[in-house]
């Protein structure tokens, strides 16, 4: 029932925040039974359970010394959703974002709105009492939560819901655990009521989470003659699973208005947008965010996100992200421009740009959403911990507290990012520290006392959303006096007199910088690479790149392609998350493991090397070049075994192969052949190897030279791949005579190796000796100003991505240069599309992406390149094919390969029987083929088609 080994142990050592501890041990409950018998055991023997779920939390509730208890693998049911009633009864697994697809059918949803609504679950916003960026018309979940069924700790089982004075008797005469929390808790609330009151934040912030919610148990009956019934779901709202653990929730849904738009007022002070949001909630905005210039800049490095600053307006230092609901569109339209009006006269902000376009508008929430992650991807220059970043006080006091604030950044000498919810006087608040080192670590605790001093000043919250957790515990007591901390520990003991779940957390913290993942006892790694690392600045600087966000936890219904292994398996070690955080453990420290880790490996077992962590994860963690340079490392300590050599030994294996196609194929389809490839190279017998071509590619275009081939001073290299020229040479003619048709003339180098089997296995220094090969011949193009086009996408960006880090100083200017003379079939028929000869009536083709160019050039070249051959394009949001390469071919791998295509990509096809398919990926076209048994064609042969 626990898993007590040391990957899994080191994969929930973190969280989203700056805290790392290992667990005894992590449990997957799959019901309501096995948390109670946890439970059970824990009472036992003595050891603590710290629940999670998705794992975002900043302030560290979920890591502790325990036993994790990790409910997203297996709760994540949606028991029923009722539209009568508007009530959803969910398991703590289910993701805010699932949630909202099944209810949005019925036009409702479930109103808190955090970042990470694609992998956050609800488990984890009852516990954080999370809110986001709409909470200033749907508040916090808090407030949307109508029944707990809670695990006590002692095993015993409660259901919490609004009680009727007849009900509430009843339950404080149980004789159990449950009937001891009523008693108890209405005994301390009343003997405490008039502390509580005067100590508590101002009750016009809608986000205050510090300490326990007792001030909210005040406001209901028998407190309040006319308040609501009494609930204690309240409490266990912004508890942090300290009280009870969440084995089920009731919620109510609320329904969505028909009508939304967006303004974007763009500012160049942080003052004028402060004195702004003030004027904004005025005319009632569902949200207004902030994004300050420091998230702004992030943006233009992250490829993902570049495509989202489309509303910028020249460069704006702040920007308030407001958008505006309701069931009359032109009723919007007027209060938008009005909202700009009002903003112009007051000589606040000077663009207020106003979108309505759907798919534009999600662009903006896109970056917005990205902001976290961005800054805390900013690298060891940018770190900014989150000590501080959940403050909330109220709107028409922010101006003023933000001009205190950057008075306090001032004093120490360094600046914050501003972003989030100015609606409700809530500003994460992230200055940029360096806590790796001892005058950085001594700043931060010294800031983090003067802050909770001003937001004390100001009546605030130092928790608005994020909840106490680790690093503001230590500093409830100044927030809301010495006198309620007696209380807390009472409220602590009532519900769990053991201190069984989540101790430390609210209640008897450990000191803010006990246990940190990065401090002055952090020991750097500092091995030998065969990556140059430039853009990282080193293997060590990679490692540090991941913050825990959790992106990579998204499922395939969220759109996106990372990180498909996870999306298959749910298990946190296939995540980009789950794998770089193993990474750093085993590569830092005084004893690294490093190259030699057994765990490291078993975790990038299942990383596909798709890329889509290099553009879709906000901090660009690439983990399909880490796992390259693990491998090349283990290999060189541990050896390599045959299976993993066989793809890199495609360059000597297809030759021999090609000089008897036919037997070659035979043999390959053969059920000896099949033994063998699956015995002795770890090739699935279930799989068909490509077949090989009757002639290459070289042996038609000699034939084709000889019967002349285009002379122009226009010249192209047709960059011919392994697979191109052994297996699919039909599509290299057909790129050939497209390129000839716009009038170029075609040069075949004589390279047919990028390095890219060799890189994907880990054997760098072949992928190395490639580059330079290629770099010497491919010299007299590039200063001729030749372009270099491939077809196969993953062969040609090679040539932009790996090789600018393989190559040595002295090459380094002659590849940069490559890298801008590279393009994709599709971004070289786009950029001359001008070229291509009249067409006749549009066809129907829907495209599969292919995973590296989505990551590093995206699907719009080949949708241009399509169109203008007269195509109409459907883009699937498929994600990962699942093949990559080699993996889906291996056995090992098969199962997990067919598993992400039946993900999106499958399913999307058979909806689909009737119209082309293209595909510009090699293997994603032998997966539709293995998959479906239906033909996926390359753009090449497409073109080819319609205008020769």
């Amino acid at each position: 029932m626990i898993q007590r080994d040391s990957l899994t142990r080191h994969l929930y050592a973190q969280d989203a925040s700056m805290y790392q501890e290992v667990p005894e041990g992590v449990s997957f409950p799959k019901n309501i039974s096995d948390i109670r018998a946890l439970v059970e055991q824990a009472n036992t023997h003595k050891f603590s359970i710290t629940a999670r779920s998705a794992g975002t939390s900043l302030a560290g509730q979920t890591t502790g010394g325990g036993v994790i208890m990790d409910v997203s693998r297996y709760m994540d049911k949606i028991l029923s959703l009722d539209e009568a009633s508007k009530i959803a009864h969910v398991q703590p697994g289910v993701i805010r974002d699932t949630l909202n697809r099944e209810a949005g059918k019925f036009d409702l949803l479930f109103g808190p709105d955090t970042a990470t609504t694609n992998r956050c679950m609800i488990g984890g916003m009852i516990g954080n009492n999370s809110s986001g960026s709409f909470s200033i018309k749907y508040q916090t979940t808090r407030e949307h939560i109508l029944e707990v069924e809670a695990v006590l700790s002692d095993g015993s089982v409660a259901y919490f819901k609004p009680l009727a004075k007849e009900e509430l008797e009843a339950k404080k005469k149980l004789d159990n655990l449950e009937g001891h929390i009523y008693r108890s808790m209405l005994k301390l609330i009343e003997k405490n009521r008039d502390l509580i009151e005067r100590s508590y934040p101002h009750k016009d912030i809608i986000r205050r989470n510090t300490g326990y919610a007792l001030d909210k148990l005040l406001e209901m009956q028998p407190f309040n003659p006319k308040g609501r019934k009494f609930n204690l779901c309240e409490l266990l709202c912004g508890s942090e699973g300290t009280l009870a653990m969440t084995a089920a929730a009731k919620l109510n849904l609320v329904p969505k208005d028909s009508h939304k738009l967006v303004v974007v007022p763009q500012f160049e002070s942080l003052d004028e947008a402060m004195k702004a949001a003030v004027h904004i909630v005025g005319y009632e905005p569902a949200a207004v965010e902030l994004v300050d210039h420091i998230i702004m800049d992030a943006t233009k490095g992250n490829i993902e996100q570049r495509k989202n600053r489309f509303f910028l307006e020249g460069e704006p230092r702040y920007i308030l992200i407001t958008q505006l609901e309701g069931n009359d569109l032109n009723e919007l339209q007027e209060k938008a421009q009005k909202l700009g009006e009002t903003l112009k006269e007051k000589s606040l902000g000077y663009a207020y740009p106003i979108i309505s376009d759907a798919d534009e508008m999600k662009r903006v929430w896109d970056l917005r959403k990205a902001g976290l992650g961005l800054l805390m991807g900013l690298g060891k220059d940018g770190r900014s911990p989150s000590f501080c970043e959940d403050t909330a006080v109220r709107v028409q006091d922010l101006p003023g507290y933000v001009k205190e604030f950057e008075q306090i950044l001032k004093k120490h000498d360094t600046h914050c990012v501003f972003y989030a919810h100015a609606s409700v006087g809530e500003l994460h608040l992230r200055p940029q520290i360096d806590i790796t080192t001892e005058a950085g670590l001594e700043k931060m605790k010294v800031m983090a006392e003067e802050i909770a001093d001003l937001v004390k000043k100001y009546n605030g919250s130092l928790s608005g959303e994020h909840g106490d957790g680790r690093v503001r515990a230590p500093y409830i007591k100044k927030i809301l006096g010495e006198e309620m901390l007696p209380v807390l520990k009472q409220v602590k003991e009532i519900w769990d007199p053991n201190y069984i779940f989540n101790p430390g957390k609210i209640v008897d913290p450990k000191p803010v910088d006990a246990d940190l993942r990065f401090s002055p006892d952090y020991i750097k790694p500092d091995e030998e690479t065969v990556f140059s690392w430039n853009k990282e600045g080193s293997l060590g600087d990679a490692l540090e790149l991941c913050n825990g966000a959790g992106v990579c936890r998204k499922l395939a219904e969220s759109g996106g392609t990372m990180c498909p292994s996870y999306m298959a398996t749910k298990e946190e070690k296939d995540s980009t998350r789950g794998r770089a955080n193993v990474f750093r453990q085993v590569f830092s420290g005084e004893d690294p493991h490093g190259y030699e880790s057994e765990e490291l490996k078993e975790a990038l077992d299942l990383c596909l090397s798709c890329k889509a962590c290099k553009s879709e994860c906000p901090a660009n963690v690439d983990m399909a070049k880490m796992k390259a340079e693990f491998m090349n490392g283990w290999h060189q300590k541990k050896g390599a075994q045959l299976k993993e050599r066989f793809f890199s030994y495609a360059g000597k294996i297809f030759p021999l192969a090609s000089i008897t196609p036919k037997i070659a194929n035979m043999v390959a389809i053969s059920k000896p052949g099949k033994w063998i490839f699956e015995n002795m190279f770890g090739i699935d017998a279930r799989r068909d190897l490509p077949a090989f071509a009757p002639k290459t590619f070289r042996t038609l275009y000699r034939k084709h030279k000889r019967n002349g081939v285009l002379r122009s001073d226009n010249k192209v290299v047709l960059f011919i791949d392994l697979f191109t020229n052994y297996n699919e040479a039909k599509i290299g003619m057909d790129a050939m005579n497209v390129l000839e048709k716009m009038g170029y003339e075609v040069i075949i180098p004589k390279s047919m190796e990028t390095g890219r089997p060799q890189i994907s296995k880990g054997f760098l220094k072949e992928a190395k000796f490639i580059t330079k090969k290629v770099l010497a011949e491919f010299e007299e193009f590039v200063e001729c100003g030749i372009p270099v086009v491939g077809l196969e996408p993953s062969e040609i960006l090679t040539l932009r991505d790996e090789f600018l880090e393989l190559c040595n100083d002295e090459e380094l200017p002659l590849a940069q240069k490559l890298a801008t003379f590279s393009f994709t079939f599709e971004e070289f028929i786009t950029q001359n599309k001008d070229r291509i000869p009249a067409r006749g009536s549009s066809r129907k083709v829907l495209l599969h992406g292919h995973c590296h160019a989505k990551a590093l050039v995206g699907n719009e070249p080949t949708v241009e390149a399509l169109e203008s051959a007269g195509f109409e394009v459907e883009v699937l949001e498929t994600g990962c094919c699942g093949m990559a390469g080699s993996f889906g071919y291996e056995k090992d791998h098969y199962e997990v390969s067919q598993d992400i295509g039946e993900l999106v990509l499958f399913p999307k096809l058979r909806e689909n029987q009737t119209d082309e398919v293209c595909a510009p990926g090699f293997s994603c076209r032998h997966q539709i083929k293995d998959g479906l048994k239906r033909d996926a064609m390359h753009p090449a042969s497409l073109i080819a088609r319609a205008i020769l």
